[in-house]
Order: structure tokens, then C-alpha cells, then sequence
């Protein structure tokens, strides 16, 4: 019985391997064998398409839209200056184009003034350049105004040169 199991296990090793076995290489002219091409997997094509990431301008370090943010404003005022209509003009031709994309406008002021008026000083300049970019057509859906009153500053100090650059209303765009 044993015998018969061994000589059924050889019987199928042996197909197997029969089954494995390559077709006989042609001989040459001299009787010798050539040798057998070694056998090569075909590598998957590689894609040629690159893919091309897109920075929106707002993110591109160099750009206008990410260097020019900021309105400034006078002391105790929510007034845009006529030296900031170039900024507004900026993001606003932007947005009217893009419609996809919100901002929110963080309006700023100094540290002079209680924290209550400072919050409503600057939630007046934030609508203010709300109000100044819808000129340009940007939609309600784009903008959100919000205050951070004196809690944001973006100087430090206690003068007039600290002072105005905290007074401010900025464009923010989303980080994605």
C-alpha cells in the first residue's frame, strides 16, 4: 500500500513537472544548442501624465492676492482710504471671478479703548470692506465679517507705529 502511494506521488511530480517543461530549442548548423533566451516580464507601461497640482494664487507665496491683505485705518475710523481701493480691487475682481471661494474679513484695531469698543470698531471695518469688495461683484456667500478687536495684533508696542498697523481689516482665504 505504501508502495503504491510513493508511486502515485512520483506519478504526479512528474506531470507536473512535464507540464512545466519549456518546447525544445532548435539546434544550429555546428549540433549545438543556442543558448535559451532568458524570459523577460513585460513592465507595465509607466503613465507619461504628469500631474499638475494648481496653487491658487491666494496660496502662492508670491502672489499679489497672498501679499496684499491688509486695509489700514485711522485712528477711531472705519473709513477705507482711497490709498487701500487698489487692494479691495485686487480681491475683489478675484473672488467675482471665483466664486467658489469665501474669505473672511478679520477687522483689527489697537489696544487704545475698552474691549467692548474695540470689538465693535473692528467688526465696522471688516463690513466696511465687505461693503467696498461687493462693488465689484462678490457675492454675500463669499464673505464672512468678523472682529478680533485688539485681541489679533499685528505689531507689538505700545506708539503710534504699533498702533497703525493694528488698525486693520484683513482678507483671510481659506488654507485648503
Amino acid at each position: 500500500m505504501r508502495f503504491v502511494k510513493t508511486a502515485i506521488f512520483v506519478s504526479g511530480v512528474a506531470a507536473l513537472l512535464a507540464a512545466c517543461s519549456s518546447t525544445p530549442v532548435a539546434t544550429s548548423d555546428a549540433g549545438q544548442t543556442a543558448p535559451a533566451a532568458p524570459a523577460v516580464a513585460a513592465a507595465p507601461a509607466a503613465s507619461t501624465q504628469a500631474v499638475t497640482m494648481v496653487t491658487p494664487p491666494y496660496l502662492d507665496a508670491n502672489s499679489a492676492l497672498s501679499t496684499k491683505r491688509s486695509v489700514y485705518f485711522d485712528f477711531d475710523d472705519f473709513s477705507v482710504k482711497k490709498e487701500f481701493e487698489s487692494v479691495l480691487e485686487l480681491h475683489g475682481k478675484f473672488l467675482a471671478r471665483n466664486p467658489g471661494v469665501a474669505v473672511k474679513i478679520e477687522g483689527n484695531s489697537d489696544e487704545r479703548g475698552g474691549a467692548e469698543y474695540n470689538l465693535a470698531l473692528g467688526q465696522k471695518r471688516a463690513e466696511a470692506v465687505v461693503r467696498a469688495l461687493k462693488v465689484y461683484g462678490v457675492k454675500d456667500s463669499q464673505l464672512e465679517a468678523t472682529s478680533w478687536g485688539e485681541e489679533k495684533p499685528k505689531a507689538a508696542g505700545h506708539n503710534e507705529a504699533a498702533w497703525s498697523q493694528n488698525r486693520r481689516a484683513d482678507v483671510v482665504y481659506p488654507k485648503q
